[in-house]
C-alpha cells in the first residue's frame, strides 16, 4: 500500500559533497581561456582619465575588449541584450566594437569607479571570482549526477544490469509518446519487463520541480499502456517541499516512484520479475 505521507518523510536533507559545490577545474579553463586579454584591460586599472586610457588600449588592440561581458558576471553564450539609450534592445556585446561604446559601457556598468579607485588590483583574480560565483549555477546538475550515481551504484550492488542514458527511439513499439525525443536515465531489461527510468535530486524549491512533476505525470501512463513496459521514478532530496501537491498528484498516478530509501523495494520487484 502506497503511503504519501511516508514517502515525504523519508526524503533525505541533502546530497550535496565537497566536491559538488564548485568544479575549479572548469573555472580554471574558462579563466585561461581569456587570461592574456585580463592582463592586458590591468591597464586600465587605476588610471584616472578612464576614457583616454581605452583609446590606447584600442589602438594597441581593439580585441581585447571582447572579455567585458565577463566582468559584470555575464557570460557571452548567453547573448544578453539591454536597452540603449533609444531604449531599443541591443545585443551586450555591441558595446565592445568602439571607443565611445566602450566608455559608454565601463561609465553605465559601474566599472569605470572601479578601475580608477584601485578596488581590484588583478582582473584576473577578480574573473576567477566571478566564475566561481557562476559555476554555483551547475550544482543542481551536479546534485543529480550525484543521484544518478547512487542509483547506479545500488543497481550495481544488487547485481541488476542496466544501460544509461537511452533514447526513447530504442523503442518503437511505444508509439503512445509521439515524435518527441526522450532520453532515460536508466533502463532496465528484465526477463518480463522493461523498465524506463528517470532519476532526479532537488535540494531546494522552485518552479522545475513542478514542471517534472506534471511531467512524469503524462509520460508513465503512455509507457504503462504497455504490459511489457513500465516508467519508473526514483527522486528525493527537500526541495519537493516546496512543490508537494504537484509531487502527489504524481505519486498517486504513476505506480512506481520511489527515493532512496524505497528503491529496495523497486530492487526486489525487479529481481523478482
Amino acid at each position: 500500500m502506497k503511503d504519501f505521507n511516508l514517502f515525504m518523510s523519508q526524503l533525505s536533507e541533502t546530497n550535496s559533497t565537497l566536491e559538488s559545490f564548485t568544479d575549479f577545474d572548469k573555472v580554471y579553463k574558462n579563466v585561461s581561456k581569456i587570461a592574456i586579454k585580463l592582463n592586458q584591460l590591468n591597464y586600465l586599472l587605476g588610471k584616472t582619465n578612464i576614457k583616454e586610457s581605452i583609446k590606447e588600449l584600442y589602438e594597441e588592440n581593439p580585441k581585447v575588449f571582447d572579455v567585458l561581458d565577463i566582468l559584470i558576471a555575464v557570460r557571452k553564450s548567453d547573448k544578453k541584450k539591454v536597452l540603449n539609450k533609444k531604449l531599443n534592445p541591443v545585443l551586450l556585446e555591441s558595446y565592445f566594437t568602439d571607443v565611445d561604446s566602450i566608455c559608454c559601457y565601463i561609465e553605465s556598468t559601474g566599472l569605470a569607479e572601479v578601475f580608477s579607485s584601485k578596488q581590484i588590483t588583478n582582473l584576473v583574480d577578480y574573473v576567477f571570482g566571478i566564475e566561481v560565483g557562476l559555476d554555483t549555477n551547475a550544482r543542481k546538475n551536479r546534485g543529480g549526477n550525484i543521484m544518478a550515481s547512487v542509483v547506479a551504484q545500488k543497481f550495481t550492488e544488487a547485481g541488476i544490469k542496466f544501460r544509461t542514458e537511452v533514447n526513447s527511439t530504442e523503442f518503437p513499439d511505444i508509439k503512445t509518446l509521439g515524435t518527441d525525443l526522450k532520453r532515460f536515465d536508466f533502463v532496465i531489461e528484465a526477463k518480463n519487463k522493461t523498465y524506463l527510468i528517470e532519476t532526479n535530486y532537488y535540494n531546494s524549491g522552485g518552479s522545475k520541480l513542478n514542471e517534472t512533476a506534471r511531467s512524469y505525470s503524462e509520460i508513465a501512463p503512455k509507457i504503462n499502456i504497455y504490459p511489457q513496459y513500465e516508467f519508473v521514478w526514483i527522486t528525493d532530496g527537500k526541495g519537493w517541499n516546496s512543490a508537494k501537491n504537484k509531487l502527489e498528484e504524481a505519486y498517486n498516478i504513476i505506480p512506481q516512484v520511489h527515493n532512496l530509501t524505497t528503491i529496495h523495494d523497486f530492487v526486489k520487484t525487479v529481481k523478482g520479475d
